[in-house]
């Protein structure tokens, strides 16, 4: 396949099929500390899995994350695997998600992309990337 540099857009929903959380702190005031393993399983534009470590902070009046997740499958027509880098912060009602693909992540036909990958609706990964 030839390279394309144009930016593309994909919505990439998922199901979890498996949560597994552990708390590694847990102080009588202030967060408590998580230790999250995630696997899903994406369909449609996005056709593969995802195995994620994330490490949480949740108290009574905010809550943040930091994840990194190995995706593996077929993007565009195209077999390999990248990790992405994700995030997020909540307060009260307000959140916020930032993320990006780790440069140098990809594999196989997947081995040139580049860009964003941000959760920011429930079990949709939203990309954009070049290849």
């Amino acid at each position: 396949m030839t390279e394309t540099h144009e930016a593309r857009t994909a919505e990439a929903p998922f199901r979890i099929v498996e949560f597994d959380e552990t708390i590694y702190d847990h102080p009588q005031a202030g967060p408590k500390l998580t230790r999250v393993r995630i696997r899903k399983r994406y369909e449609g534009v996005l056709e593969g899995t995802g195995v994620v470590e994330v490490l949480t902070a949740q108290g009574d009046s905010g809550a943040g994350f930091v994840a990194s997740e190995r995706i593996e499958g077929v993007l565009d027509g195209r077999r390999g695997t990248f990790v992405i880098q994700h995030g997020g912060l909540a307060e009260g009602t307000s959140q916020s998600t930032f993320g990006a693909i780790v440069p140098g992540s990809g594999t196989g036909e997947l081995a040139a992309i580049s860009g964003r990958a941000v959760e920011d609706r429930r079990e949709v990964l939203t990309l954009t990337y070049t290849l």
